[in-house]
């Protein structure tokens, strides 16, 4: 610095600079201290600013990265992390597809009324345009229809809806005739309407 050259060549090396008695030592301390520390000083000032922002920087990408995990598919699901409502809406489903898809010559009304509470839109409506043929049909040959659900699995759940992947095993039954039985695999989409289960759609698989 030209300020350190100006003392330097001002002071000759043997001759005091203070008064009487100082100690030349003492001149070095202050020259020292007006000139040397100030720019080190400055460092801890530097690098805590330096050091805050890396923080605040680093706290946002991890904010960011944690809301994009909680926002992914995996984690929307339900089904893979709440067992009580899985359980739930698969019963349900279970239930009613049982109470739906069986029938006996005299018992085909209750399964239409079944149907009416159970099954909503386009299931509904599918159910009802083909249910008049089997009622006709179940009457006509002493058809009775028997439906168990042998597995149901819960694919994707949200707070209000829920896709399924159901098996079945249906045993159909002509009166004076062996017994006949089929399998069946269908995807249903359930709708949550005050606090149960209605199914609003089935897909044959």
């Amino acid at each position: 610095m030209t300020g350190d050259t100006d003392i330097e060549d001002a002071v000759e090396p043997d001759e005091p600079t203070g008064a009487a008695g100082d100690d030349p030592d003492d001149t070095d301390t202050d020259t020292d201290t007006d000139t040397g520390p100030r720019p080190a000083r400055r460092w801890p000032r530097v690098l805590a600013g330096v050091l805050a922002v890396v923080l605040i920087a680093a706290g946002a990408a991890m904010y960011v990265a944690g809301r994009q995990l909680r926002d992914t598919p995996a984690t929307s699901n339900r089904a893979l992390t709440d067992s009580a409502a899985t359980t739930q809406v698969a019963g349900e489903v279970t239930n009613a597809l049982g109470k739906v898809f069986s029938y006996s010559p005299e018992g085909t009304a209750a399964t239409k009324a079944s149907a009416q509470k159970l099954l909503a839109g386009k299931a509904l409506q599918q159910y009802a345009a083909l249910f008049g043929q089997v009622e006709k049909q179940a009457a006509d040959q002493k058809l009775t229809l028997t439906t168990h659900v042998v597995r149901a699995g819960v694919t994707r759940l949200t707070p209000d809806s829920a896709h399924l992947l159901v098996f079945l095993d249906q045993v159909y039954e002509r009166e004076g005739k062996t017994a006949s039985k089929a399998a069946a695999q269908l995807s249903v989409t359930a709708r949550l309407r005050e606090g149960h289960w209605t199914i609003v759609e089935i897909t044959s698989r």
